[in-house]
């Protein structure tokens, strides 16, 4: 395990080990300090309310931004596969020796 790392949030020090750097502790845990300090104004000691206040919302962007990339990584996936049925079409229309139908290889509307 790493050693640990020792950063300030709301004004107290917590010491703190995880797999990332210690930059990247002490990256997040000013994160958390800019969050709290919104929220609390400039109290030396926020209350524990604030500090789940903060933790929660954070947790509920991590969630929207795993929404949003799953919803991308769908669209994403029908994009492609439309593309290859595209490619399938036209290289079955250049086997068969006839022309394509243009109108078929056009690009699809974004929704």
């Amino acid at each position: 395990m790493d050693s640990p790392v020792e950063v300030k949030i709301g004004g107290n020090s917590y010491r703190v080990t995880g797999s990332a750097s210690e930059v990247e502790l002490q990256r997040l845990a000013s994160l958390v300090d800019q969050r709290l300090r919104a929220l609390s104004g400039s109290s030396r000691n926020p209350s524990p309310q604030a500090m789940v206040l903060v933790a929660m919302t954070l947790a509920h962007e991590l969630e929207e931004e795993r929404s949003a990339r799953r919803r991308l990584e769908q669209r994403s996936k029908e994009m492609l596969s439309s593309l290859l049925e595209r490619v399938d079409a036209a290289l079955e229309a250049d086997s068969a020796g006839s022309e394509p139908d243009p109108q078929e290889f056009e690009a699809s509307p974004e929704p």
